[in-house]
């Protein structure tokens, strides 16, 4: 009993210790939040792309350990390629690594469009300022390019069509269109992988982590249920779709394949044929400026999207674009005799038919129904009283079932690792993270409903 209050006593001076020793640092001048409520994942998309940020990081860091950044001195593919291989065959947890890794570039790719359109829609981006914003959106075109300089990497087929998009791209962009190619791609395939490595392991990293710290608020909330959740959901598609190593690039191989599914956009618009530079460059910049403005031209004290009807549409409308734009680039025409050109060709009658009856239909349908929504019917949504989603009866039921299915999987989790079924594990560790950042939830839920 005489020991307890020495032992608080020392917990105590170890926490001051710490907490002293970083008084002078960022650390200390962001205010965390460790909210005891439910937390809406829309409202906390920024937090959860810097979460994945971390996990790329650390899953990244561990993949360079094994990969071989060079194109020669490995027989008959390249030691960039066998280097992958061999991590996923060979390298312990080396496919475990690999698949969460490429998982979570594109789960933060995903999530830096969301976090996006929820900070448009919701007009949280007026009670900040223009510079989070802007930040913000430089911040989700280095995500891409950083995702595109990562599957570059592997240089087998895919890979390789996009290494040949990108410097043809680069190439064709006015006055310094060799210089940048050059800078960018290099020589040619003796030292671009070294180049795009450099760049995907600690250029474009260092410029994200510096405009990180212009972007995140200093009031930042960290929900541990949230992040168990994302982080779980994470292991577990990458256990249900596991990426294939593809096969090695080869300039006369037949075989047809598209970037990712970020890039399909771009790709569409090259295949039209049209310009490469206004198509591949200019377009998608103009895009990027579009939502750069934002905040300087919608400067009304209004927030809510029904109250913004034109910059609603408008929104929407982007969204539309996007969708027909990356379906467009998924297109092969099916008829197996044209030659490949022929079969990727966009014609760009019907995909700029497509697009301008996609703007005008989304367009004209959002504006027309927020305009004439009826105020009253408004209001009496928004004040309804509303009861409990479920009783405590219920809670405490379900909370039991999920205490049970968080044993299960944790022995499912034990005997797959035993039993060597690695996408299992991978599967039933993802599970466990998602049920215990559930019963988080839920149990937080239950201490806002009445006796």
């Amino acid at each position: 009993m005489t020991k307890a209050p020495g032992r608080k006593n020392l917990v105590s001076k170890l926490y001051q210790w710490i907490v002293d020793g970083l008084e002078r640092t960022v650390w200390i001048g962001v205010k965390y939040t460790f909210p005891k409520r439910f937390v809406s994942p829309l409202a906390y998309l920024g937090v959860l792309t810097g979460i994945t940020f971390l996990v790329l990081g650390v899953t990244g860091g561990l993949l360079m350990i094994y990969y071989q950044p060079t194109l020669a001195g490995c027989g008959s593919i390249t030691c960039a390629f066998s280097s992958i291989q061999r991590i996923n065959d060979s390298v312990p947890f080396g496919w475990l690594m690999r698949n969460i890794h490429y998982t979570a570039s594109n789960a933060m790719v995903l999530l830096a469009v969301l976090h996006m359109y929820y900070q448009y829609f919701s007009g949280r981006f007026k009670i900040k300022n223009e510079v989070l914003w802007v930040t913000g959106i430089i911040l989700g075109i280095i995500t891409g390019v950083e995702a595109f300089t990562g599957y570059d990497l592997l240089f087998n087929q895919r890979a390789g069509l996009a290494i040949e998009i990108g410097a043809g791209l680069t190439n064709a962009s006015p006055v310094i269109g060799s210089a940048a190619r050059l800078a960018t791609f290099g020589a040619g395939f003796t030292d671009f992988v070294l180049r795009l490595y450099s760049a995907h392991v600690f250029i474009l990293p260092m410029f994200m982590l510096i405009l990180v710290f212009i972007h995140f608020p200093r009031y930042l909330v960290f929900d541990l249920p949230v992040v168990s959740t994302v982080v779980g959901g994470l292991f577990a598609i990458s256990a249900i779709f596991p990426v294939a190593i593809g096969v090695p690039y080869s300039s006369s191989n037949p075989q047809l394949t598209i970037p990712e599914w970020y890039l399909t956009g771009i790709y569409a618009l090259l295949r039209t044929e049209f310009d490469k530079f206004v198509m591949g460059g200019l377009m998608p910049a103009l895009l990027f400026l579009m939502a750069l403005v934002v905040p300087f031209v919608d400067t009304s004290k209004k927030l809510n999207w029904k109250d913004r009807p034109f910059f609603t549409a408008l929104g929407i409308t982007s969204i539309a674009q996007i969708l027909i734009t990356t379906a467009w680039g998924f297109y092969i025409n099916p008829n197996t005799s044209l030659a490949t050109l022929a079969r990727l060709f966009v014609d760009p009658v019907l995909y700029f038919s497509s697009m301008l009856g996609v703007t005008v239909l989304s367009f004209v349908l959002t504006y027309g129904f927020l305009r004439y929504l009826k105020a009253k019917e408004r209001v009496r949504r928004a004040i309804a009283p509303q009861g409990p989603l479920l009783t405590k009866k219920w809670v405490y039921i379900i909370f039991l079932l999920l205490i049970i299915a968080q044993v299960v999987v944790n022995g499912l989790a034990a005997q797959a690792v035993g039993s060597g079924l690695r996408a299992m594990a991978l599967f039933d560790v993802g599970a466990v993270l998602i049920t215990f950042g559930v019963i988080a939830h839920l149990y937080r839920y239950s201490q806002s409903l009445p006796f």
